[in-house]
């Protein structure tokens, strides 16, 4: 049985400047999805300059940031929200969800797109691979704030959280790290690495995180103040995911039919 280190939520202080992990973990994934992007830019040289790839971060960053606060209040806490507005500020208290971060992300780059004057998913096309870096960062930085915690297990790597109760379980903190980022990435990496019809990747995506994240709601606890949706096991997050696995999976259909082996090399 593991017992959970209770990181000191401030990474760093500096005078009057407190650094607290989750928001350096915002920086650690922002940083690399930049510098991940640079590289695939610079494989194809002309498809995106250096500048367009640090405007896409900046934007992507803004769409994440606000997105999933808004998320984390409208899907999961609105009534904390109500009792007390000026949390919706306190982002380094935590309180950040993916789906609405997405909506937020999508939102910033169908703006960008038409700026720049792109397809829409050609930009999503290349984005795509880079995300699950930034969602391993932060299921990083959930596991070192202690939130998110798993339900209790009698598995021999379950995880006490003493803050919570004296109940070993599931890191599910990390069960996310592993397969929404390393193992996400991964799969994106080597898809995005040949040529693949339009839609197809940001497809992939949506049908890789769904279901990886509806089976890691299985080891989840649910929200205290949500708990299961329906049929005494259906969270949230499940529910969130459906869309995802089913629009992402009509999406590569189509882009197979319409494009069939097309290639979205020169758009890497």
């Amino acid at each position: 049985m593991l017992t959970h280190p209770q990181f000191d939520p401030v990474a760093l202080s500096l005078g009057p400047l407190s650094i607290h992990w989750y928001g350096l973990m915002y920086i650690v994934a922002f940083a690399g999805i930049w510098r991940l992007g640079l590289y695939r830019a610079h494989r194809n040289p002309g498809a995106w300059t250096d500048e367009q790839i640090s405007d896409l971060v900046f934007y992507g960053a803004m769409g994440a940031v606000i997105g999933g606060r808004l998320g984390s209040v409208f899907f999961y806490n609105f009534d904390r929200f109500l009792a007390d507005p000026i949390w919706l500020f306190r982002v380094w208290e935590g309180g950040m969800a993916f789906h609405g971060g997405l909506l937020g992300v999508l939102a910033a780059f169908a703006w960008y797109s038409r700026r720049l004057g792109k397809p829409f998913f050609e930009t999503m096309d290349f984005v795509a691979p880079l995300v699950p870096f930034g969602l391993g960062a932060g299921r990083l930085g959930n596991f070192i704030g202690g939130e998110l915690w798993g339900r209790p297990t009698d598995l021999p790597w379950g995880m006490v959280f003493p803050y919570v109760d004296a109940l070993p379980r599931h890191p599910s903190q990390l069960y996310q790290f592993a397969l929404e980022g390393v193992a996400l990435f991964g799969l994106l990496w080597w898809f995005s690495s040949k040529p693949r019809p339009r839609c197809s990747i940001t497809g992939l995506f949506g049908v890789g995180y769904g279901v990886f994240r509806f089976f890691v709601e299985f080891a989840r606890q649910p929200d205290a103040d949500i708990g299961f949706i329906a049929f005494d096991w259906l969270t949230m997050g499940q529910l969130l995911s459906l869309p995802m696995i089913v629009i992402g999976a009509a999406m590569m259909v189509y882009g197979y039919r319409r494009d069939g082996a097309v290639s979205n090399a020169k758009h890497q």
